[in-house]
């Protein structure tokens, strides 16, 4: 059997914020927007990876405590070719990095929550 990752899907509570941060910020390409059953979403390509975005439907519990550590889902990370000047962007625009930039062996990574406090991992391969 086997197995290629296909899409990611994140539940948000403001679509339009979120489509913003992974289009205007990200860089990723808004390719429609669409219904998920009776919830709102929109469907994003970024750099060959389809990211699906939605808000909660009416009748759907959202668990909001985001406070690490939990099983599960981690981190999104995305690599750049200069961190330290993704640093000083991301920070000037307003997101709040958790850690970073540190060497990481050859590597160098940083961490920023971004909407609804998604960890975002940067990379920049060393």
């Amino acid at each position: 059997m086997i197995y290629r990752f296909h899409h990611i899907h994140l539940l948000c509570s403001d679509l339009q914020n979120s489509i913003d941060f992974f289009t205007q910020t990200l860089g990723a390409t808004l390719v429609t927007l669409k219904k998920f059953g009776t919830a709102d979403g929109a469907e994003l390509n970024f750099d060959g990876t389809t990211i699906n975005l939605r808000v909660a439907r009416e009748d759907e519990p959202v668990n909001t405590d985001s406070s690490p550590p939990t099983y599960g889902y981690h981190h999104i990370c995305v690599q750049v070719e200069d961190i330290d000047a993704t640093y000083n962007e991301l920070t000037d625009k307003g997101y709040e990095f958790t850690a970073g930039p540190a060497n990481a062996g050859s590597n160098r990574i940083a961490f920023f929550k971004g909407p609804d406090d998604i960890v975002i991992e940067v990379l920049q391969v060393g």
